[in-house]
């Protein structure tokens, strides 16, 4: 019988008493073979017998960390985008990163997902000696509105006396029903994310709010980072300092 692991986390490499690193050629080796450049090896070249009886063909969890060695000396940052859900992608590219910032967006579920994250967390340190942690959490789509731009310095406070007068001289909105539910959801909404962000502050050691913007989607469309189609509006604003934290991390 064989056994092919073409999981990352090499599982069944281990459970058939194989340390995944004593292998010299494993599957990425044979992955890798149809890439121009890198050496030809068949899958027989790499199986091995096992105490089982059964023989393995086995994985290595450094497929990508491997991958991106030359690659350290060239770029100062590597950014790894992994998929929403976890897997051997994710698996492989925590064990490659030396950083990791988790993003979430302000939905109600956004939660669920952040207790299996250190359920993974805390299986791969004990299956593979990895401790991870989050240095980052970034909660998108926070908010409703996108009208706010990056601060400028306050020159004068001389309309506080107009609005002053105003208050006195234009006569008081009385707000209709429709008008009072629509505040009492916001004000609801308003206590959700507060609540959200209170809990998500308490697991991570850095958390960052970035506003819905408008500003994002056409940026999106035009296939541009916010910095080169909206720096300065609201959104702009939050990545341009999360960046700047993020260079501070060499």
């Amino acid at each position: 019988m064989l056994v092919v692991d073409c999981d990352p986390q090499a599982n069944a490499t281990a459970g058939l008493g194989i340390s995944p690193e004593s292998a010299q050629k494993n599957m990425y080796d044979v992955f890798m073979s149809r890439v121009d450049g890198f050496p030809q090896v068949n899958l027989s070249e790499i199986v091995m017998s096992t105490e089982s009886g059964i023989d393995l063909a086995p994985a290595s969890l450094e497929v990508l960390r491997d991958a991106l060695l030359p690659l350290r000396q060239t770029y100062d940052f590597i950014l790894i985008d992994t998929p929403p859900s976890m897997g051997q992608f994710v698996i492989n590219g925590l064990f490659a990163a030396d950083h990791i910032i988790i993003t979430l967006d302000s939905g109600s579920f956004a939660l669920n997902g952040v207790g299996p994250l250190f359920t993974i967390f805390e299986d791969m340190k004990q299956d593979l000696g990895k401790v991870l942690r989050v240095d980052m959490a970034i909660i998108s789509r926070w908010g409703e509105g996108g009208e706010m731009e990056c601060p400028v310095p306050d020159e004068s406070r001389k309309n506080d006396l107009i609005s002053w007068l105003r208050s006195f001289l234009v006569p008081r909105h009385v707000p209709t029903e429709e008008e009072k539910k629509a505040e009492e959801e916001h004000e609801k909404e308003h206590e959700r994310l507060a609540g959200m962000l209170a809990e998500i502050g308490k697991k991570f050691p850095e958390v960052h709010t970035v506003p819905y913007s408008p500003e994002i989607y056409e940026a999106q469309k035009r296939g541009m980072p916010i910095s080169h189609v909206a720096p300065e509006s609201s959104a702009g604003c939050v990545y341009k300092t999360i960046a700047e934290e993020v260079m501070r991390w060499t």
